[in-house]
């Protein structure tokens, strides 16, 4: 593994930046492929993930992983992290100090991992990465902000509330990979929305 990830993980594991070091079990760093060509960005630990200080490990986690599958996508070769690496209390969402104390450790990893598409997940990242809303809107979408490509998708645990999302995730974790192969062959990829920066 990446020693400068290592750090990171490191440093994750011994945060005590906000109240959130109090409530969690487990703090949880991001993991997976460090050479990956795109990181997967969460909203924040739920229940599981803060028993086994591992992103992605319950329900959602699944779905994730079952979208990746159809892809023909295993999970070992990508990045999963989170924008807040410690769960809050009763699953709320993160408080935007929460994530603002957070957000270091999420430009590190990036930083570090370099990945051709950042993958974001849900209206919590939407809103944390690129200060979007309304996710539904512009799922499936390419996003191009400082040189950098982001992929818009719904949140995997919404697929568990809403049944129908299952294929939506699907369909558009085909596209990202899709969206990876032609940058890798170095094609021109649309943009959908082009950020300022």
């Amino acid at each position: 593994m990446d020693s400068e990830l290592e750090a990171i993980r490191q440093s994750v594991v011994e945060c005590t930046n906000c109240d959130l070091c109090k409530t969690r079990t487990n703090a949880v760093p991001g993991k997976g492929n460090f050479q990956s060509d795109v990181i997967f960005v969460g909203e924040a630990p739920g229940r599981n993930e803060d028993q086994r200080g591992e992103p992605f490990v319950g329900i959602a986690g699944k779905r994730l992983e079952q979208a990746l599958e159809s892809a023909g996508i295993n999970r070992d070769s990508v990045y999963i992290t989170n924008v807040v690496k410690c769960r809050p209390p009763n699953n709320r969402v993160p408080s935007v100090a929460e994530r603002d104390t957070c957000k270091e450790y999420l430009q590190k990893e990036i930083s570090i991992i370099k990945p051709k598409v950042i993958c974001v997940l849900g209206n919590t990242a939407f809103n944390s990465v690129l200060g979007g809303a309304e996710i539904t809107k512009f799922r499936g979408k390419v996003v191009r902000k400082d040189n950098q490509i982001y992929f818009l998708t719904v949140h995997p645990a919404a697929t568990i509330y809403n049944q129908e999302l299952i294929g939506v995730l699907e369909s558009d974790i085909a596209k990202l990979f899709e969206t990876i192969r032609e940058l890798k062959n170095n094609r021109q990829v649309k943009i959908d929305i082009e950020y300022d920066s």
